[in-house]
């Protein structure tokens, strides 16, 4: 189970992400995407599934929004009424400074009666108003430490600017945080960068390294393309010209992230470092989600080849994870 897998550093997790639909969209066009999310990943091999909440970004630059902004349903309110019928564990995302403590905290005890996983991200916008720091929220959190696991983001992308990302990723961790999800993966340099320089300071102050999932999507036009620059994601530009010139560029997307995938991978195990990786599916169109079930096929295929999957900590017995849900919920 990934609560077991998490506190106990094992490698080779697996996620799947997505994002709610969007708010206009009606109870039974809602309860249609449902289900057919859940018939694509009841059989897949996944530790996890990940809602995204939905921001709008727009005061973040100055560079117009490649996509309009629509405003999603609520990622919580999503996975609690519809997708009760896929039997993995939900993390929901939620930015900390939009709400009160007393909106969190409420918001946490209905999280973790359904046995849903929080990760903390940050508000839209610097100058956004914020009512509760991350800190703060991480301090809410803490009651329910024993049974549950806090999540967080890492972006390579910034620590090639600012060089502090090993530094922001341990500060977190000494507030509970016990694994990172990073942004989109398609400058691999970048990533590994920020492994090796987390992996030293690990070592310099004799702490724990917490678990790292990179996050991979394909990416099939190239309006989608420039929708994930505009998100900050670096994409180099060699790579770049390549996706461009591609007579298929979803294939070619798809093919780079496996080997990313694959050299990631190599990179930790060789350092013991524990690791995943979440396969993102925020698209629409028909040939990106089912690109998106062929990642995640291939790489849960590779890990296992690797040895990996197959020898991450044995589950927890269902005694167990019943007294834990026992004990949570009183």
């Amino acid at each position: 189970m990934f609560l077991n897998k998490i506190k106990s550093g094992a490698s080779g997790i697996l996620t799947y992400g997505i994002t709610p639909p969007k708010s206009e969209t009606s109870p039974e066009r809602i309860a249609e995407i449902a289900d057919r999310t859940i018939a694509r990943l009841i059989d897949l091999d996944l530790d996890a599934l990940i809602v995204y909440d939905v921001q709008d970004e727009s005061a973040r630059t100055c560079e117009e929004r490649p996509f309009p902004f629509l405003k999603a349903h609520d990622p919580f309110s999503f996975a609690s009424r519809y997708l009760r019928d896929l039997d993995l564990p939900k993390i929901i995302y939620r930015p900390a400074g939009k709400f009160s403590k007393e909106e969190l905290s409420d918001w946490l005890d209905d999280l973790h009666r359904h046995q849903f996983y929080p990760v903390f991200v940050g508000v839209p916008a610097p100058d956004f108003p914020v009512k509760t720091s991350l800190p703060e929220a991480y301090l809410l959190w803490s009651r329910q430490e024993k049974n549950s696991v806090l999540g967080a983001v890492t972006i390579p992308e910034r620590h090639a600017v600012l060089h502090d990302e090993d530094q922001r990723i341990l500060d977190k961790v000494s507030c509970g945080v016990s694994y990172f999800i990073s942004q989109c993966v398609f400058n691999l340099d970048y990533a590994k960068k920020v492994v090796e320089d987390l992996d030293r300071t690990c070592k310099n102050d004799n702490k724990k390294f917490p678990t790292v999932i990179f996050t991979l999507t394909a990416c099939g036009s190239v309006k989608t393309l420039n929708f994930m620059e505009w998100l900050g994601i670096h994409i180099p530009p060699g790579l770049k010209e390549d996706f461009t010139r591609a007579e298929n560029m979803l294939e070619r997307s798809v093919n780079v992230c496996l080997d990313i995938a694959t050299e990631l991978a190599a990179f930790c195990a060789e350092r013991s470092i524990p690791f995943g990786f979440n396969i993102e599916s925020v698209a629409i169109r028909k040939d990106e989600i089912e690109a998106s079930i062929y990642m995640v096929n291939k790489i849960a295929e590779m890990l296992n080849e690797k040895g990996i999957r197959k020898n991450t900590v044995t589950m927890l017995s269902d005694e167990t994870i019943m007294s834990l849900h026992a004990e949570a919920i009183n």
